[in-house]
């Protein structure tokens, strides 16, 4: 990270650039939003999204917010081209997939990519004067930047508030799991960014020392959760402050975000496949059921996805897993 450029600003700078690299590739391409979504742009814009919801708490809310729409924007696109393609990938294999589903979402992901490439030429994101990012990079040389020290404590408190916010409303006698969207991807959602923060902060968030797990943690230190490349901190031995984070309670916590990632994938397996026979086979009743057959009997259903999720849930915050990840002392 560039050392005379405050830190907050050098973060959205890296990954600004990394974006602009694809898009730069993106302008010789026919097809410039299926280009960016196979380079998996979607990864920067999510980390550009965290940084911008961190930072409407720490500086200007307005600006930021705004940047936190543009940036969802993206993101959102490109997570619906991913959604379309990986049924399309997935159901393609699968002999007991009528053949008009599978068409089905290939056409829907068709009509994502035109979507995207329309909103990337309107809204400046494409094009040789690099209208958006300079815009953007205005933005940003406009904003009283905190120094590293001031920077890292108020990141700090952001990350420790959000932290408690979940843990309130989540608290195990709130937990009442209806349905697989509104509870179960949206609680994935919320601890999800408490694994995306510091990959988006670039070396700030580190690991506290290797120590011995507690004998209810270990149930979660799967081989798969503490060999994942995604539980890798960035290098941030440039930094002179660093914010720790309990490494047995940040594996018990990517977990949970897993194991609610497949249950949730379960559901949509069957949200997909309901929406497609309705506009394939125009029928407005019968879907569920429908979906249910053509998946199979290894297919959970809606209530065994909700009993299983809620119960996970439940232990985890029991257990009080977020209230002890954040280690409130700096190296």
């Amino acid at each position: 990270m560039d050392t005379k450029t405050p830190p907050g600003k050098a973060r959205f700078l890296y990954f600004l650039n990394q974006i602009q690299i694809t898009l730069d590739k993106a302008e010789t391409s026919e097809d410039p939003a299926l280009l960016i979504y196979k380079e998996n742009v979607r990864t920067p814009f999510f980390m550009l999204e965290a940084l911008a919801r961190l930072y409407k708490k720490i500086q200007n809310k307005k600006k930021f917010t705004k940047l936190n729409e543009s940036f969802k924007e993206i993101e959102d696109m490109l997570g619906a081209i991913d959604f379309y393609d990986g049924f399309h990938k997935g159901f393609a294999t699968m002999k007991n997939i009528p053949e008009l589903i599978t068409n089905y979402f290939q056409k829907k992901m068709d009509d994502k990519l035109k979507e995207l490439n329309r909103h990337l030429k309107k809204e400046g994101w494409l094009g040789n004067d690099h209208k958006r990012t300079t815009k953007i990079i205005k933005k940003l040389d406009k904003i009283n930047w905190l120094d590293e020290e001031e920077d890292t404590i108020e990141i700090s408190n952001v990350y420790d508030k959000y932290i408690d916010k979940i843990s309130q409303k989540y608290k195990p006698g709130n937990l009442k799991f209806k349905e697989v969207e509104a509870d179960v991807h949206e609680l994935r959602r919320e601890l999800r960014w408490l694994s995306i923060y510091p990959q988006a902060l670039l070396g700030l968030m580190q690991f506290k020392g290797d120590n011995e797990p507690r004998d209810f943690l270990k149930k979660y230190l799967t081989s798969e959760i503490v060999n994942s490349p995604y539980n890798v901190m960035p290098d941030g031995s440039g930094l002179q402050e660093h914010i720790l984070l309990d490494k047995n309670y940040f594996y018990s916590l990517s977990w949970m975000i897993d194991a609610l990632g497949k249950l949730k994938d379960s559901g949509l397996t069957i949200m997909a496949i309901e929406e497609a026979v309705g506009a394939v086979y125009q029928i407005s009743h019968g879907k569920k059921q429908l979906a249910y057959s053509i998946c199979g009997d290894s297919q959970m259903k809606f209530p065994e996805i909700l009993i299983q999720s809620q119960k996970i849930a439940k232990t985890f915050f029991e257990e009080n897993i977020l209230n002890n990840l954040f280690v409130k002392q700096k190296i």
